[in-house]
């Protein structure tokens, strides 16, 4: 389970079939910050990765495409937004940032499988820009990937593309006003 320890996420006191232990990742996302609603025709929160938003790559065979996602009730507010995705099961100690993209427009409320005009696509833990589609490691626990849009104070957040994920996070984590999220699981 996704932000609690191979002991404790057991209930058991046995740890889960898993060579690494896991810590809590934090949020990023101020206490004050708005929620709103955030779906996908692609996926339910909750639900599995559809093959179509799986990696081309790293031992599997998806369509990396990324997850189409729709929001409403953003705050009033919000001058621009960003999304990201990461996986809080990757053997890394800090996850693994799939998809990070930033300077959407306020009027947007939703994505499809390519970005409007102006955002910038940045570059994920791959070192590659724009979306990488999940791919586990084979005989892994399932990873749980979270996707977030955030409603944002500022239309531009000034970063290259080449921005690492980290910066970014950081960068838009004092400009964040709202946020909407859904959690989803791919195994293999």
């Amino acid at each position: 389970m996704a932000g609690l320890g191979a002991t404790a996420a057991a209930g058991n006191g046995h740890a889960h079939h898993d060579s690494y232990s896991h810590t809590r990742l934090r949020s990023g996302i101020p206490l004050a910050a708005e929620r709103f609603r955030l779906s996908s025709p692609d996926v339910r929160n909750g639900g599995r990765v559809p093959e179509t938003a799986w990696a081309n790559g790293f031992g599997c065979t998806g369509g990396n495409q990324p997850i189409r996602l729709r929001w409403a009730g953003a705050p009033k507010a919000a001058r621009g937004f960003a999304v990201s995705m990461q996986d809080l099961d990757a053997p890394t100690g800090s996850g693994f940032w799939h998809w990070m993209a930033w300077d959407i427009p306020a009027d947007v409320t939703g994505l499809g499988r390519t970005l409007p005009a102006g955002v910038t696509a940045g570059t994920n833990d791959g070192g590659l820009t724009g979306y990488a589609g999940p791919c586990p490691p084979a005989g892994d626990i399932a990873h749980h990937y979270r996707i977030t849009v955030y409603a944002l104070d500022t239309p531009n957040l000034g970063l290259p593309a080449t921005s690492t994920p980290a910066i970014a996070a950081l960068t838009l984590s004092s400009h964040i006003i709202g946020y909407g999220r859904i959690s989803a699981t791919a195994q293999r």
